[in-house]
């Protein structure tokens, strides 16, 4: 009888045991802030979130092999990242950032190598660096609803306009940028009466230099600036005359990303090779600073609030935090080996 009697206190502490660890670790888990940083760790394929005001992790959900760009998409709640795999993979990641886990996959067949991605008037629109192409998937009806071909070797980062008419890519091996206007075409004399407008991509090829990679888009639309990987120049796009306004010889060998300060008045370009990160005024086009980061400086997010930039140091897996007044490294933030891509997610 005793024995039965110690069996059943053992039961009774065993159960008060499970119940307060279930309990922790509902305590534990952690609400996804309102903004919050998004941060892809390639080693470990997984997606961190992070809360930008403590920079503490708040989750980190695992995604697909060879994770390199993503966004979320307007409403801050959704998460889309590409699973690259050097051009030969075709997924891309759906990730409920409120819950906290993985919903669903792309299958972007017949387009191949999803590289960089973004979220422009409800649709995503992303590189298919495998298929020389760009594509856009709509998540309204789950369908892949319109893609084009640029003809170009390794179609890799996009920038869309906000009015999606306007849609920019450098291909690396091409060493180009192209630019693709979207134009109404009125019916023509034999159309039928009831005939509409027809939309027209028109695709502008601008020669850079080869190892064109990292782009960005001055805040004012004005310009495309790109830094070339194998010879270190930086080519300044005229986007409104859709030629190259000019080439610095930057030395900013092995560059792999490209961004403009929120202002406008500076460019950062991180290089993969030395892991220097490189400031530029934009306006006098001359170099303000060089910083080293580590052994390889990648992805570059911009922190408008914080008036901060991370920069993915993907060789040294910890990103580098840089304050935009001081251009001085302020921190380090770990979220996994090889960070890369980084993007803001944002809820009303």
């Amino acid at each position: 009888m005793r024995k039965f009697k110690d069996l059943s206190f053992q039961l009774i502490v065993h159960v008060f045991l499970i119940g307060t660890i279930y309990s922790a670790t509902d305590c534990l888990a952690q609400t996804t802030p309102k903004r919050t940083l998004l941060a892809l760790s390639k080693a470990n394929h997984t997606l961190a979130l992070v809360d930008p005001s403590t920079l503490k992790i708040i989750s980190q959900i695992p995604v697909g092999t060879d994770p390199h760009e993503l966004v979320a998409s307007s409403d801050g709640r959704t998460a889309y990242v590409c699973i690259y795999g050097g051009g030969a993979l075709h997924e891309i990641n759906v990730i409920d950032l409120v819950a906290q886990k993985l919903l669903s996959s792309i299958d972007t067949r017949p387009l191949f190598g999803p590289h960089d991605i973004t979220y422009v008037d409800g649709k995503v629109w992303f590189t298919a660096e495998g298929s020389k192409a760009i594509g856009r998937y709509d998540p309204a009806t789950s369908k892949l609803d319109w893609s084009m071909g640029t003809g170009q070797d390794r179609t890799h980062m996009i920038y869309v306009s906000a009015d999606a008419k306007k849609i920019y890519t450098t291909n690396i091996s091409s060493g180009t940028v192209s630019i693709l206007v979207n134009s109404l075409i009125q019916p023509g004399r034999t159309a039928p009466p009831n005939a509409r407008p027809r939309e027209e991509w028109f695709h502008t090829v601008v020669p850079t230099a080869r190892g064109s990679e990292g782009f960005d888009v001055s805040p004012n639309g004005d310009e495309l600036w790109t830094a070339a990987s194998e010879d270190g120049t930086i080519s300044i796009i005229d986007l409104a005359a859709k030629k190259l306004a000019t080439k610095i010889d930057a030395k900013v060998l092995g560059a792999n990303r490209v961004k403009f300060t929120p202002d406008g008045t500076r460019v950062f370009i991180s290089s993969l090779q030395n892991g220097e990160l490189t400031v530029f005024d934009a306006k006098l086009r001359k170099e303000v600073k060089r910083l080293k980061l580590g052994k390889g400086a990648a992805g570059i997010l911009m922190d408008q609030q914080g008036a901060r930039a991370f920069v993915a140091c993907s060789s040294d897996n910890y990103i580098a935090i840089i304050d935009l007044t001081t251009l001085e490294v302020t921190g380090r933030l770990d979220v996994g080996g090889v960070p890369d891509g980084l993007a803001w997610a944002v809820r009303p």
